[in-house]
């Protein structure tokens, strides 16, 4: 048996398949996202999506499904499945499914009659283009498979209605057909491994009201129209069709080679780990000689926070050092006022992110420690980290600057600088204006780090001048965020207002090399976090017993809002819990982080399918939501495997303090 497998009872029940997501990428941007019956409950949801550069760069819907009838003996046997408006559901195809397997491939296999065979596909690792294998077991003496593509030609945040500007037309090419349905997009190419059985109808016709029911119940617009320009008939006479989905055209007599050719490329998804690490390759994107980290699929592009925390996890701790400078190298060119951008490139950028330059130094800390050359990393980016300290203390963007006492403070009225960033009406949900805890901590770490690079680089005016400044900070901090009496960290100030909601931001100064706190006040946090934060799924982000405490994250996008970051389960925070766990009890720790890895294992066959969600709710049972697929979840649990495999309790820059 497979490790990712489901029989045909689970897959014909919706609300069981209705409910677990499929997902592929091609590692150039493009993806195929949808659940496990076939069924598009997401306006993200969809065959073929890929990066529009002559449009606006985002990613964009193109081909939505396939829509396969068998014909046999002229009767049509519908196997796709569509939701329309008020909740019909037309065709119902998944009930020929009679199993499903993602070892290697997502293999889904049907039974219509006599008529037996399976379905596989996979991308071309580095091309926008997906490949389709259909593999006939028992067939009648006559069937046709007919392909009816359902276009969309739309960006994937947002829908489309029948339109008079739409290009119907059709460009036959070899084994095939091609359609653009507006300017400036690149065109989509169908293509058959075989000509002789192939003749297509040109038939345009839009189909109305289909309706993404996951859309719905999260407060958005959820209806569109979709185009099929014509029909692909293949007469089913080999044992094996094969077909190419692409913005290029391809020789079809090479789609097979092709198709098997790709199967290197693909870690198997036969155990948890091979699961993690085939899940970490997916968020890597290279495209226009950039390689860039997805925060989360399906609906997440580039973050720069979120790159740079989930960057240890998805590359040094899968041993690709040289994966991890890619990245760090493709993020440099966009460093602005000592920031890098939180969302967004070019003059799309926005700079609201305090806390990426420091998660920057902490991931170039971390790249240092795998690859243990000094000299020339500070040779290499040194330069970098200077222009971010400097920024820091002469003032940056959003109120950005060092107080005269040391700290770092950040943000004013109506912006959330932090991880914890969701806003509403203009206003913070979780408002930390002032010096927040695990800013502070970072810059502490950043400035340490900074100065121990120049001393071996002999950079010594460097070292001096910032061993002065920071000298006092140690003690500064601890006046600042330690409460005696509560016996854990504040976690913002603001002037004299000190905000003691017990939140996980603390627990990310016990992870650091260099911290500005004791063991012992790292322990007291520790055992706080552990008391009140920690779950099965995560690190919580309210303690429960907080009257803000909100335990599911569900409704509309103000209640989803609200939930967030007031008691919502992130996993990313399980890796800096992890450091810290070893820092402060060593190799006694182990056992704990072990229990935190497992319990994730049976995720594997949930919500996203061999991946790991961005969150799950803060009460039991802990149901996985937002995106399917987060980087940085993902990235954690790959940490905590790394940690406890290779003890790095010790090493010099990674989780001890120096």
């Amino acid at each position: 048996m497979n490790y990712i497998e489901f029989n045909q009872e689970k897959l014909v029940n919706l609300a069981f398949s209705g409910h677990r997501e499929i997902l592929r990428c091609s590692g150039t941007g493009a993806f195929a996202n949808s659940t496990l019956s076939g069924l598009n409950t997401r306006k993200y949801h969809g065959l073929f999506i890929v990066p529009q550069e002559n449009v606006d760069g985002e990613r964009h819907l193109l081909v939505a499904s396939l829509n396969e009838v068998i014909v046999i003996n002229q009767m049509e046997f519908h196997i796709g499945i569509q939701q329309y408006k008020g909740g019909i559901i037309a065709p119902k195809g998944h009930k020929y499914l009679q199993s499903f397997r993602a070892d290697t491939v997502p293999t889904y296999d049907y039974k219509v009659g006599k008529f037996h065979f399976s379905k596989s596909f996979l991308f071309e690792h580095g091309a926008d283009r997906l490949l389709l294998k259909y593999t006939i077991v028992e067939d009648p003496e006559s069937a046709v498979i007919r392909f009816q593509p359902l276009l969309a030609f739309r960006q994937i945040h947002r829908l489309t209605r029948e339109n008079p500007d739409a290009n119907t037309q059709y460009l036959p090419v070899n084994h095939g057909v091609g359609y653009c349905l507006y300017p400036d997009y690149t065109p989509v190419f169908l293509q058959c491994s075989i000509d002789d059985q192939l003749y297509y109808e040109h038939e345009p016709v839009w189909y109305k009201n289909f309706e993404y029911a996951e859309e719905i119940k999260r407060g958005y617009d959820g209806i569109e129209d979709l185009l099929c320009p014509g029909k692909m008939n293949v007469q089913v006479k080999n044992k094996e069709i094969y077909l190419a989905i692409g913005t290029s055209e391809i020789n079809p007599e090479e789609i097979e080679h092709l198709y098997n050719e790709q199967l290197k490329y693909h870690t198997a998804r036969s155990t948890y780990f091979n699961c993690l690490q085939n899940a970490a390759e997916q968020f890597i994107v290279k495209r226009n000689h950039r390689t860039e980290v997805i925060a989360g699929y399906p609906w997440f592009g580039r973050w720069g926070r979120d790159t740079f925390i989930a960057l240890p996890g998805l590359t040094l701790d899968l041993a690709k050092p040289e994966l991890c400078k890619e990245i760090i190298d493709s993020m440099l060119p966009e460093l602005e006022h000592g920031l890098f951008p939180n969302v967004g490139q070019g003059e799309q950028a926005a700079y609201n992110s305090v806390d990426a330059p420091l998660w920057f130094i902490r991931a170039l800390q971390q790249y240092t420690a795998y690859t243990k050359n000094e000299r020339a990393i500070w040779g290499m980016y040194g330069t970098y980290i200077k222009k971010i300290l400097d920024a820091y203390t002469e003032g940056s963007l959003y109120h950005i600057r060092v107080l005269p006492n040391g700290l770092i403070h950040a943000g004013n009225k109506g912006v959330a600088l932090t991880w914890m960033d969701a806003v509403i009406n203009g206003e913070p949900v979780t408002p930390r204006t002032g010096c927040p805890v695990e800013i502070n901590g970072l810059w502490y770490n950043a400035v340490r780090f900074a100065i121990e690079m120049a001393r071996v680089a002999k950079d010594h005016d460097f070292a001096d001048k910032w061993k002065n400044k920071i000298q006092t900070f140690p003690a500064v901090f601890k006046d600042t965020f330690w409460s005696k009496e509560h016996g854990y960290l504040a976690d913002f100030v603001n002037g004299d207002d000190k905000n003691f909601q017990v939140r996980p931001n603390m627990l990310i100064i016990t992870s650091l090399p260099y911290s500005p706190v004791s063991e012992k006040i790292k322990q007291l946090i520790l055992k706080k976090t552990l008391a009140e934060l920690l779950t099965d799924k995560g690190v919580r982000t309210l303690s429960p017993s907080d009257p803000d405490y909100k335990g599911r994250y569900e409704g509309g996008q103000e209640n989803r809002d609200r939930a967030y970051h007031q008691g919502t389960c992130w996993p990313w925070l399980l890796a800096p819990l992890a450091d810290g766990l070893l820092t402060v009890y060593q190799k006694s720790a182990l056992p704990m982080l072990e229990k935190m890895l497992y319990r994730f294992e049976p995720c594997m066959k949930e919500y996203g399918i061999s991946t790991i969600a961005e969150i799950y709710d803060g009460d039991p049972p802990h149901r996985p939501n937002g995106a399917i697929s987060q980087a940085w979840s993902v990235s954690a649990l790959l940490h905590i495997k790394a940690l406890i495999e290779h003890g790095r309790v010790n090493e010099k820059y990674y989780s001890s303090n120096g």
